[in-house]
């Protein structure tokens, strides 16, 4: 069985690195998005000409690192205290009169 990279958060909904792999992906995942903005910074003439093509690259490195995420790591949910989080159903959930 494989190490996880990625373990889920004690608190809240996400993933922390756990391994030298998750800190390397981590650390390369800002590392690129520095040197992508200073490449397109140098490259523009006005604050949109960056922000633009930025954006684009960042929203899809961001894809590209939560699938590393699920791929590699524990499987996300709520935790409150490394406690996963159960949702209780009431009968003010259901839509509609008796």
């Amino acid at each position: 069985m494989e190490k996880k990279w990625f373990r889920a958060k004690n608190f809240g909904y996400g993933w922390q690195p756990a391994t030298w792999q998750g800190w390397l992906i981590l650390f390369g995942f800002i590392g690129f998005m520095m040197w992508d903005f200073q490449k397109l910074d140098l490259n523009s003439h006005s604050a949109s000409d960056t922000l633009r093509p930025f954006v684009i690259h960042l929203i899809l490195a961001i894809i590209l690192l939560l699938g590393i995420c699920y791929r590699f790591g524990e499987k996300p949910e709520w935790r409150w205290n490394g406690k996963p989080i159960k949702r209780i159903k009431d009968d003010s959930d259901t839509v509609g009169f008796n």
